[in-house]
């Protein structure tokens, strides 16, 4: 992990390499790297931003070929030397990789043996020294390439070139690549947005494929042969990263919820009906009213909207559902009931774990849909059928307005769901009405002049903070701790609010700070007893709840939000705990949007 761009063609290579390192900085990463084909490689790397490896580039870079890396650690430390792209020990093949090499460290032990000298710590430079050694048995750098691969355990996206040639060999397994097709000229990337300000025509490679990128066009091959792949016309619709006025992108997103909630639902609500039409699920009415059950699969942000829509589901439509750790649902040996519907939720489309559960289920015969953020994205393209969430770019590692947006997405599948079943008329229409208040609602919560420097010195000096909700207010907690332990790097605990009494509540001393999503959903009186329980060990309670409600006397620092639908109070709890998380990470100087060893597309299992 976690980024690779590329070029060939007549422009000098080391700007257009840069400004694409810049467009994958989203993605997360800790070091930076690019090689560059002037008489010989020529290679600069850094720990730390993109800047910082602008600063050691030399003005004088006229190199026409190139390479270029971001790495977000998993082999080896955070050092320059474990930096990609990595050199053969002549200096004349130069490879970056995302990825994991399985079998790195047998091969490593095979290389040694034979008089390789190591110069780095990671299972990508083992890569390079088998291409080398392979371009010395006499083979060309694709044939090199090729059988190299065929050596390797694991998942790789790689790019590799070589003195005295004119084309750079890229390679697919499990971690993403995209060629972009140019005028003269190609380019590589791990995601199609870097490459939206030069081409629009790009080709997905897919598992197993090899490239040969020159300037006059592109061959592809499988490891076995070779292969054709479409050319597809996309669309970028992120543009580019601008701060505005704002002086963290977290900020600026978080701002940009009530839009982003009107671009998800906006032409996706029947109101006459109490309907919701999702325009990009092939499933009929007849199909909705005999489903078995749901399954939503995650990771992370995506994982506990996930929760919140197995709950929304259940609740509208009155149909079992799931929520799933993506990572441990594929090992898990699921029963796969091709009579159920299974969504991969994902914001990057691009989550290793999600994929690979995605692919399991489909082995068993059965559908899967996407709810994505990012088009044309793999899981997107694996799928083949789902919800764009429409939220625009994220450019932030810490998702905000995502997971406003997938809930959004998923409450509409469940009113979609619910009407073809039981549900009456007018509780669709009051649910419809609900979902298109939601964007006024947010606003008036983010314009709403809340006491966030009280709930940061509450915790901004804590050794751990407990969250705490019950029924949809459970997956928000889990969300608002993981906001606050992203940022602010303070250890956090969210629990059900009923399991408080089973072992977390033995953290509680004088001033332990507990966050409490308490909307006014039913379960207020029990919520009250867990709040006093907490204080009379001497917490000290942050707390979320419904305008008006008197349960607001039993918080020590208060947020309001506004009534709604109890399945959308997700929605607009989570705003007050994206602030709070935001303004202690500013209060404990920690860089908000670049959060430590974090990565916004985790394209590794």
């Amino acid at each position: 992990m976690c980024g690779i761009i590329g070029y060939i063609g007549e422009k000098p290579a080391m700007p257009i390499l840069i400004d694409g390192l810049r467009r994958l900085e989203y993605r997360g990463y800790d070091s930076a790297g690019v090689a560059v084909m002037e008489d010989s490689i020529s290679i600069h790397k850094t720990i730390g931003r993109i800047a910082d490896l602008e600063d050691v580039i030399p003005s004088s870079s006229f190199g026409t070929m190139g390479i270029a890396h971001t790495r977000w650690a998993t082999h080896g430390s955070v050092t320059q030397e474990n930096a990609h792209p990595h050199l053969s020990m002549d200096e004349s093949i130069a490879v970056v990789h995302n990825g994991i090499i399985e079998n790195a460290g047998n091969l490593r032990k095979r290389l040694i043996e034979t008089g390789i000298e190591f110069r780095s710590e990671t299972d990508t430079e083992v890569i390079v020294h088998l291409i080398s050694r392979e371009i010395e048995a006499g083979m060309v750098l694709l044939e090199a390439v090729r059988r190299t691969l065929m050596l390797l355990r694991g998942t790789w996206g790689i790019a590799v070139m070589m003195n005295g040639t004119e084309e750079v060999i890229c390679a697919r397994n499990g971690s993403p690549l995209v060629i972009g097709i140019g005028e003269g000229e190609m380019y590589i990337s791990s995601d199609p947005h870097p490459l939206s300000s030069h081409t629009s025509r790009v080709i997905f490679l897919d598992d197993g494929d090899i490239a040969a990128i020159s300037r006059s066009g592109v061959e592809t091959h499988r490891i076995d042969g070779p292969t054709d792949h479409m050319v597809v016309t996309i669309e970028d619709q992120w543009g580019d990263s601008d701060l505005g006025d704002y002086p963290h992108f977290m900020l600026k997103e978080i701002y940009e919820q009530p839009e982003a909630i009107r671009q998800c639902i906006s032409g996706r609500t029947l109101v006459s009906d109490g309907n919701a039409r999702l325009g990009g699920l092939s499933m009929s009415a007849k199909r909705l009213r005999l489903l078995s059950h749901v399954r939503l699969i995650g990771c992370g942000t995506a994982l506990h909207a996930a929760q919140v829509g197995r709950l929304a589901i259940e609740h509208l439509a009155r149909v079992p559902s799931f929520a799933h750790v993506a990572s441990e649902f594929r090992n898990n040996d699921p029963v796969i009931d091709p009579k159920a519907a299974y969504f991969a939720v994902s914001q990057s489309g691009e989550t290793a774990d999600t994929l690979a559960a995605v692919k399991a289920i489909q082995m068993k015969d059965a559908e899967v849909m996407g709810v994505i953020n990012v088009v044309a994205s793999s899981i997107a393209r694996q799928c083949g059928q789902g919800v764009y969430i429409h939220s625009g770019p994220e450019q932030s590692v810490a998702s905000t307005k995502a997971f406003t947006n997938m809930v959004a997405a998923l409450n509409l599948f469940a009113l979609q769901i619910g009407r073809a079943r039981d549900m009456p008329r007018t509780t669709g229409r009051a649910m419809v009405k609900a979902l298109r208040d939601l964007p006024v609602q947010v606003q008036s919560i983010i314009e709403d002049e809340a006491p966030y420097s009280d709930a940061v010195e509450i915790v901004k000096d804590a050794s751990s903070v407990l969250f705490l909700g019950r029924g949809f207010s459970a997956p928000v907690a889990r969300e608002g701790a993981l906001k606050l332990m992203e940022l602010a790097y303070i250890p956090c605990l969210a629990y059900p609010a009923g399991e408080m009494k089973h072992g977390p509540i033995a953290l509680l001393e004088e001033g332990s700070p507990v966050v409490v999503i308490a909307p006014d959903d039913g379960h207020r009186d029990k919520t009250i007893s867990n709040i006093e329980e907490c204080k009379a060990r001497g917490a000290r309670i942050i707390l979320i709840h419904t305008e008006g409600d008197v349960i607001a006397e039993h918080g020590d620092v208060c947020f309001t939000i506004p009534s709604t639908e109890e399945s959308l109070s997700p929605m607009l709890s989570v705003v007050p705990l994206q602030f709070l998380a935001y303004y202690t990470a500013l209060a404990l100087n920690r860089d908000v949007d670049r959060p430590r060893n974090l990565a916004k597309s985790v394209t590794v299992e």
